[in-house]
């Protein structure tokens, strides 16, 4: 059962692919996401705001969005498995 949830923004993501959210201000994080970037593997949700979480998905690749990292993961721990749109 593949749940979508809501990154901000009108963007949406397959809760099932996600393996980890963590927050962008560490140094070794900063360069995960110039390394993706420069291999075409970050997608980037944010809108033009601020970067304040990181989704680490199951493919390799990454989703940057502006919501905090607690946000996406109570969407996540609310109705996964149900198969709605949580916004």
């Amino acid at each position: 059962m593949n749940c979508i949830i809501n990154v901000g923004y009108g963007n949406m993501v397959n809760a099932g692919r996600v393996i980890g959210i963590i927050k962008p201000e560490a140094a070794p994080i900063k360069r995960m996401i110039q390394n993706s970037k420069d291999s075409g593997k970050a997608f980037d949700a944010t809108c033009g705001r601020k970067t304040k979480s990181v989704l680490v998905l199951d493919n390799g690749c990454i989703m940057l969005s502006a919501l905090l990292p607690e946000t996406i993961a109570s969407r996540i721990n609310y109705d996964y498995g149900r198969g709605d749109v949580i916004e």
